[in-house]
């Protein structure tokens, strides 16, 4: 199950009493911990650009509109709970501000290079300030979904 599925449910307030995070205490273990949708909820693109503005390994991120984006280099329209690409719809400068049909977030476009026809996202895995591991997801779309391939990488 997604996380943002049990949210949604009529069950899941009901999570937390029965939820056993290692230590025996519950009686249901999770295989995808709920935990994980505030990982994957995009309102923190626009946290982490309100705690951090102007810094280099971030896009300007908003909650309430495409603000200055829409005049700018163009601007992304992310669903706060989407994953793999579902819902993001891209926006060139100059176009009207979209209306957004549930709670998004709205960040500076930033376009993939194109290699040959296909689009690279690197995804890095840090554990206590080292390199682990690195994904790398390709896509011949400027969106990267679920169709995406995937390449595992270690990092000895």
């Amino acid at each position: 199950m997604v996380p943002e599925w049990l949210a949604a449910d009529a069950f899941g307030p009901h999570v937390l009493d029965t939820l056993d995070n290692g230590g025996g205490t519950g009686t249901t273990c999770w295989i995808e911990p709920a935990w994980k949708m505030l990982l994957s909820n995009k309102a923190l693109l626009a946290i982490l650009w309100e705690l951090n503005p102007g810094h280099p390994n971030l896009l300007p991120a908003y909650l309430d509109g495409p603000r200055e984006l829409a005049t700018g280099p163009g601007y992304v329209m992310k669903p706060l709970l989407g994953r793999e690409g579902a819902g993001v719809t891209l926006h060139e400068p100059g176009t009207p501000p979209a209306v957004p049909d549930e709670a998004s977030c709205f960040q500076e476009l930033a376009p993939l290079p194109d290699f040959d026809g296909n689009r690279v996202v690197l995804g890095a895995w840090v554990v206590e300030d080292e390199a682990a591991g690195l994904g790398i997801r390709e896509s011949v779309g400027p969106v990267t979904d679920e169709y995406a391939r995937f390449v595992p990488h270690i990092i000895e």
